[in-house]
């Protein structure tokens, strides 16, 4: 049983020119519905998320200005997006998504959300198109509702997920590990539980190698009772934004292998999707789309 959350709302309207492809919001459902990957009654239309859950992780004054639409122009710069009620309801909605998700996760064993992986939002900012850390948010949700004692979140971004760190630098309940290429924004990285930097255009087998000898490692020393993946298709050699080297066959047998572990050592998983700024749509379409493929031939 599938639980891929998305909403309209996903698919925000920016500035013509933009260099966020938020086109892929809208295309990568239609894609999974026409090739009958998923089905409509495998997704759900998340609400806003109580606030509550945000705060948890997020400073009361940063959520006050964010909801308030009172940050001021650095900081709304630094996010990367036009600020505006709409985009934070969105943010809100993908947060409750992921939440929705590990809930689905705990009984099914896996769980989607189409957007979401909003890796750099500190505990007090946002940064570099995410406001807030939905991944992080669900994490001390399950910890918080003692639904879930260790936690590893597994972002496999191009970018080191510097907000994510941040937030957890002092809580031992939540491991946190990123590889990420080495020279790609952010250029001031923070430290994770498990950094592991790449340099530029590393490939499929060197990446694959890398992640197999580390990934079963920490699921031995942390024995995690749930992962979060961030499965950012920005490890791509095309990613104008990554400097990788990675192939569509190799970012698909990165999610084969990641879902794959999981599944066979029965932790439950959820998955955010993350970035992808090759320059063809169809391309970060097809990535995309190859994790969910990967999935329903596994759960």
């Amino acid at each position: 049983m599938f639980f891929i959350a998305n909403h309209p709302i996903y698919n925000h309207p920016l500035p013509e020119g933009h260099r966020f492809p938020m086109l892929k919001y809208e295309l990568l459902p239609k894609q999974l519905l026409h090739e009958g990957t998923a089905e409509f009654t495998d997704f759900y239309s998340p609400d806003s998320i109580d606030l509550s859950l945000v705060q948890a992780v997020h400073s009361a004054t940063y959520v006050k200005a964010l909801t308030e639409l009172t940050l001021d122009a650095k900081a709304i710069r630094s996010i990367g997006f036009p600020l505006s009620a709409a985009l934070v309801e969105r943010e809100l909605r993908i947060a409750q998504g992921t939440v929705a998700g590990c809930n689905h996760a705990l009984e099914h064993g896996i769980a989607f959300n189409i957007a979401g992986g909003t890796h750099h939002a500190f505990s007090d900012r946002g940064e570099a198109f995410c406001l807030l850390n939905d991944q992080a948010i669900a994490a001390q949700y399950l910890i918080d509702q003692k639904k879930r004692q260790k936690i590893l979140i597994v972002d496999l971004d191009v970018h080191q997920g510097n907000g994510t760190a941040e937030i957890f630098q002092n809580n031992a309940d939540v491991i946190t590990f990123s590889m990420h290429g080495q020279s790609n924004y952010p250029f001031r990285k923070e430290t994770s539980d498990y950094d592991i930097p790449l340099p530029d255009k590393t490939d499929d087998s060197t990446y694959l190698a890398i992640l197999q000898e580390t990934l079963p490692e920490l699921l031995n020393i942390h024995r995690p009772d749930f992962v979060f993946y961030l499965a950012g298709v920005d490890i791509l050699g095309t990613d104008k934004l990554g400097k990788l080297g990675c192939t569509l066959e190799g970012c698909k047998a990165r999610d084969s292998y990641v879902l794959g572990l999981c599944k066979s050592l029965g932790i439950p998983l959820q998955v955010s999707m993350g970035g992808g700024y090759s320059p063809a749509i169809k391309t970060i379409i097809e990535a995309h789309a190859n994790t969910y493929r990967v999935a329903r031939a596994l759960y």
